[in-house]
């Protein structure tokens, strides 16, 4: 048996050895677990996952490899990856790449061999927390040390956010739809681009006048990493243009429609993370199983003097999933409705934005 090369020391002081894979460098991030059973490229590739190290549940990462098609964002920005078991060879005729060879082009750490249950268990119980990976040879003193005076950053959706506009177009389009990209997903746009839409894509700061100069039929929010309170400026966008054009916001993009709107948001203990969560629409009474990925919620008792209703509901902890605003013509959900691989349950969210575009056009 080959001896550890690498290990991983949580806030909470204990200590996990390990075998590197992907990037040789140290790393400092917040610690989350993800109950997904496929879908780890796309896990990887998510923007939102900026400056998190990410614990799989599922025991076996890395048999299927990386495809070329398969990417949420064009440069990978998660913190770290966490696994049971890593397979360097994969089976899959469409594979391209290693999950190592990935991380290590994006220079993104990640360790194998560690008790990934118990690590799971640690995070359900005290809560999501700070994370070291480094030598397994670093004396612990030392890098505690570094562990508890390292500041996770603020600034993830400036540093994830497209720095100039660009363009997917589609043949015979209908509509035109503004994105404003806070760590967009690829499939978000490509759905989009699936229902008749061109979508432009600008940067999360782009003021409201700039916006209404490329006279779009609707305004898309998407998702992102980090607490919405700090992303101001796509919060005071909102405030600006609600009730001037519909409004679509997913993930983040729900919760910072929520905060313009006069709602309050909260961290919780370790968020939701997984492709299996159930959510009850409140108008149909239908049960959707989702895909997942936030820290942060909206406080649903905040939503009583705000122009907002509860539209959707988590069943496993009465969490907010959905609100809207008929009269300002905008809806949000904190679930992703265009998860690849994931449930399709809530695709037709897709539908309800253009059906508000078409309404507007008449």
């Amino acid at each position: 048996m080959k001896p550890y090369d690498k290990k991983i020391i949580l806030e909470n002081g204990m200590e996990f050895y390990g075998y590197g894979f992907g990037s040789n460098k140290q790393a400092i991030n917040e610690i989350v677990f993800n109950t997904s059973m496929v879908g780890y490229q796309e896990i990887i590739s998510d923007p939102s996952y900026t400056d998190q190290m990410v614990c799989m549940t599922y025991p076996l990462i890395g048999n299927y490899g990386m495809t070329d098609d398969d990417y949420e964002t064009r440069i990978p920005t998660m913190g770290g990856l966490i696994v049971r078991e890593y397979n360097d060879l994969p089976s899959n005729f469409r594979y391209t790449k290693t999950l190592s060879e990935v991380l290590d082009e994006y220079d993104i750490p990640g360790i194998s061999g560690v008790d990934t249950r118990m690590i799971t268990r640690i995070i359900r119980n005290e809560g999501s927390q700070k994370v070291m990976i480094c030598d397994a040879d670093k004396p612990y003193d030392e890098a505690y040390a570094e562990l508890k005076a390292y500041v996770i950053p603020t600034d993830m959706v400036s540093r994830v956010s497209c720095k100039k506009r660009w363009y997917s177009r589609t043949p015979n389009h209908k509509y035109d739809v503004v994105a404003i990209d806070c760590g967009i997903k690829l499939n978000i746009v490509r759905k989009l681009n699936e229902k008749g839409c061109n979508v432009t894509v600008v940067p999360f700061d782009t003021p409201a006048e700039e916006i209404l100069k490329l006279r779009p039929d609707g305004l898309f929010l998407s998702n992102g990493p980090g607490d919405p309170e700090y992303v101001q400026p796509v919060i005071n966008l909102v405030r600006e243009l609600h009730g001037k054009l519909p409004i679509f916001g997913i993930c983040l993009g729900h919760q910072m429609i929520s905060l313009a709107l006069g709602a309050k948001t909260f961290k919780m203990k370790f968020g939701h993370r997984g492709g299996n969560h159930p959510v009850v629409n409140l108008e149909t009474g239908k049960i959707e199983i989702t895909s997942q990925n936030h820290s942060y919620a909206v406080d649903v008792d905040s939503l009583e003097n705000t122009p907002l209703t509860l539209t959707h509901k988590n069943l496993l902890d009465n969490t907010a999933e959905g609100v809207e605003s008929k009269d300002d013509k905008l809806f949000s959900v904190q679930y992703h409705p265009e998860s690849a691989p994931g449930p399709q349950d809530s695709a037709y969210l897709f539908d309800k934005f253009i059906d508000l575009m078409a309404k507007e056009a008449e």
